[in-house]
């Protein structure tokens, strides 16, 4: 494959490229899903192609093609440098790359049951199953699984000496109870995912959680609802993983904060004048940016610069100290690239992309948090959200929360909601638990858009139950 992958960066370099690389990418997935027993959505894809990227004149080009030959190689070489020509023409700044070395290297996912090896027919059973558990209760009207499985290998060559094979598998699963009845629709879900081989699916005990989720969705249908006020939040795991997702990750992506995306998802309020001096939260938080986490969906051996995985401070005990960059975008701060830029494909270029981000562990349990509180609301779920283009005001609602009073758990509150602003939330913190087994945990988001055209990442944010103090709740209502 490098032999191959070479004619496009020697046809680059013959015709005036200063820097070029190749990616070949061979992805196949099988997504599965069943409602109510029967099945929804199958089907077995498999994608491949190679996309050139060049820098000539110091201006980007690329170009790309899903027909690997040594004439479309060429092809789209030459094509990718004359884009590059005339992008150079309307660039302010000639492109400049933060310097690296060159490697080669292999990289795989630790696998210990491909998921491609248990017939379609079995996964589709193990569904089935599922939604016999969810349907256990009279009053569930919608029992709804799925299953993912991806395979990803692909080589990366580039004119600086690099060849890099690597193999990412991906598996996880999604279920979800809905209870109909006294006027009223309540949902409870569960869904996650890792790079990893089926092992991971077993590990979830699905057929288990399903039954719990049942009771759960009938028992909202006859809950209060959450009250409006100000008080102590504490969010469960899942719902901070995707508070961190959309409050911390996005934020801290330098080419959103430098403008890329201004016109199909928002920048970023985290302006290149903070960094090293803002105080984006508390003494208790600090959020770290790994690629090396075993298991995570943000989780590689390089990134589709060759850049190798890494781990970053973004926020340190409150101060925010660090950005998601590229190769292109670190040079502006000084700095060589950590790391993030991933395609999603083969048919498209590289962005800056978020990894495992995630909230460190506190030195708290979730019952020491808990006993703490006085006046307080648990809130666990993730059931809708909505942000400005900036990642500063949001709005999010889970899918059920209880009411804590005096240091205890008292009663089930259904349509919980909570808004805020970004540094007050984060600044409001004052305990996060970790202490406690399994309270950290990673998860796995397979939908992170970002790009125009969109691009689809696999990301994962690493978070345990977490106290924030004077928020409104209840709002919306």
């Amino acid at each position: 494959m490098k032999d191959i992958l070479q004619v496009a960066i020697k046809e680059a370099k013959r015709l005036g490229a200063e820097y070029a690389d190749v990616r070949y990418m061979d992805r196949k997935s099988e997504p599965l899903a069943t409602k109510n027993g029967a099945v929804q959505s199958m089907a077995s894809i498999q994608d491949k192609g190679f996309g050139v990227r060049v820098v000539a004149k110091g201006g980007w080009g690329f170009s790309s093609s899903n027909v690997l030959s040594e004439a479309e190689l060429k092809r789209c070489a030459a094509e990718a440098v004359v884009i590059a020509k005339a992008s150079a023409k309307v660039q302010e700044q000639p492109i400049k790359l933060s310097p690296l070395k060159a490697v080669q290297d292999v990289y795989r996912t630790k696998v210990k049951i491909d998921p491609f090896d248990i017939p379609m027919d079995e996964r589709l059973d193990f569904l089935r199953a599922i939604d016999k558990e969810l349907k256990s209760q009279p009053d569930i009207r919608v029992a709804q699984s799925s299953l993912m499985a991806l395979k990803e290998h692909k080589w990366f060559v580039s004119s600086e000496g690099s060849c890099i094979e690597q193999e990412i598998v991906e598996t996880g699963a999604s279920i979800s109870a809905t209870a109909a009845g006294k006027g009223d629709l309540q949902r409870r879900s569960f869904s996650d995912y890792a790079a990893a081989g089926f092992e991971y699916v077993e590990s979830m005990h699905l057929k288990d959680l399903a039954s719990g989720l049942a009771k759960e969705a009938v028992a909202l249908l006859s809950a209060d609802t959450c009250p409006q006020g100000e008080t102590s939040l504490i969010l469960g795991s899942s719902q901070l993983a995707l508070q961190i997702h959309e409050s911390c990750g996005h934020p801290i992506e330098l080419d959103r904060v430098y403008g890329s995306e201004a016109s199909f998802a928002g920048t970023s309020f985290l302006t290149p004048d903070m960094l090293g001096k803002y105080q984006y939260g508390s003494s208790d938080v600090t959020i770290i940016a790994d690629a090396t986490i075993p298991g995570g969906l943000g989780t590689f051996g390089y990134d589709d610069e060759g850049v190798p995985a890494q781990r970053t401070t973004i926020v340190d005990k409150g101060l925010f100290t660090n950005y998601l960059t590229s190769r292109e975008t670190a040079p502006t701060l000084g700095q060589v690239s950590n790391g993030t830029m991933r395609a999603d494909s083969w048919s498209n270029i590289p962005l800056v992309r978020m990894v495992n981000i995630s909230l460190d562990s506190g030195d708290w349990t979730l019952d020491e948090i808990i006993r703490d509180t006085k006046d307080g609301i648990f809130m666990e779920s993730p059931k809708s959200w909505s942000l400005d283009d900036k990642r500063l005001n949001f709005h999010f609602s889970t899918e059920y929360a209880y009411e804590i009073k005096d240091g205890a758990i008292t009663r089930l509150l259904k349509n919980p909601a909570y808004t805020d602003m970004t540094t007050h939330f984060w600044n409001a913190c004052d305990a996060v638990s970790g202490k406690g087994v399994g309270e950290w945990h990673l998860w796995g988001m397979p939908s992170c858009a970002k790009g125009e055209p969109v691009q689809i990442a696999h990301v994962a944010h690493g978070a345990a139950p977490a106290r924030f103090r004077n928020i409104k709740v209840g709002v919306g209502q």
